[in-house]
């Protein structure tokens, strides 16, 4: 009998009880600190960030659990909500850093302007501002440091590392519309962390002058896939830690926790198959392997060839189209 549970293909509409998801895939995203299994070396690395207080830059393969790392250091040392900066090939510092919504700032003027407000508007900049996640993780004040994710750094412009360097250093930064400002004073509203209630907005933060210090360094998780090399500069400033190969034995100890059951000779099997792909060159990533082993260790699962069918479908290398 084939596997067609849900969608039968017929076009006649038919109800039937949809699946709960994978722990994975719930919504609204929750993370999940224990499932994470730090390789050797890696809470070494982590401790020596604290320590430093340094960023800690992750290289490895896709899918090798490199952010992972930064939610369960936050969620066992009570960093809070983790704050991501997820970096392409257009991120500027300044995106980090704030927001300033310069063209609805002119569409409120000309507006104010026509009712006779333009003082007034001109003034009221706060509305037009946010900080960034890396300006919200320098903000003074917090009892602990906060936790920050720069993700996929390698997939930045060439000029962003070293851009970086400055704030890393001196752990400051200026907002030049607020520098100019006549008010000294000024709330600018922060970047919302993981897990942040969204209709709650985060309490707004008081710019002085225009320029934010930070008192304690926050904890830096910088990701790399090692598509590229960076400067020396910013290299000496970072903790570095490279992701050893996959090992059945750590497969075997992801899919465990992240599925809450023990490995079937089916889920082995599925696991040596994926680690001798990968040792011959192919690029594959973790959560491939857990869809296919959360489909084949279902009480309904899917019999041959249609099981065989499906496992080539979810366990394609990524390095093809």
């Amino acid at each position: 009998m084939a596997w067609n549970p849900y969608y039968v293909g017929t076009g006649e509409p038919h109800h039937t009880e949809l699946p709960p998801p994978p722990p994975w895939r719930t919504f609204p995203r929750r993370t999940a600190p224990r499932t994470f299994q730090p390789p050797e070396g890696l809470t070494d690395a982590v401790n020596a960030a604290l320590f430093l207080h340094r960023p800690l830059l992750i290289t490895g393969p896709a899918g090798s659990g490199k952010s992972s790392v930064i939610e369960q250091v936050a969620d066992e040392l009570s960093l809070g909500p983790v704050l991501r900066w997820h970096i392409t090939s257009r991120s500027t510092l300044t995106d980090a850093l704030y927001r300033y919504d310069a063209l609805g700032h002119i569409h409120t003027l000309r507006l104010a302007q026509s009712k006779d407000k333009a003082a007034e508007a001109t003034d009221d900049i706060a509305q037009f501002l946010q900080l960034g996640p890396l300006g919200t993780a320098l903000l003074p004040g917090a009892d602990r440091p906060r936790a920050l994710l720069v993700d996929e750094i390698d997939k930045s412009d060439l000029d962003l590392p070293s851009d970086l360097l400055d704030v890393l250093e001196r752990g400051e930064y200026e907002i030049p519309e607020l520098v100019r400002h006549s008010r000294k004073d000024v709330q600018v509203r922060r970047w919302r962390g993981d897990n942040e209630n969204p209709a709650v907005d985060p309490p707004p933060y008081t710019v002085h002058g225009g320029r934010v210090s930070c008192d304690r360094f926050p904890f830096i998780v910088m990701t790399s896939n090692g598509e590229r090399e960076f400067p020396a500069p910013f290299l000496r400033r970072c903790i570095r830690y490279d992701m050893p190969p996959l090992t059945a034995d750590l497969l075997r100890a992801a899919v465990e926790a992240h599925l809450d059951q023990v490995v079937t000779d089916d889920a082995q099997r599925l696991i040596d198959d994926f680690v001798n792909r990968v040792s011959l060159g192919e690029t594959l990533a973790v959560d491939q392997l857990l869809n296919a082993v959360k489909l084949v260790t279902d009480g309904n699962a899917p019999a041959e060839p249609q099981r065989q069918r499906l496992i080539d479908c979810l366990l394609r290398d990524l390095s093809g189209a």
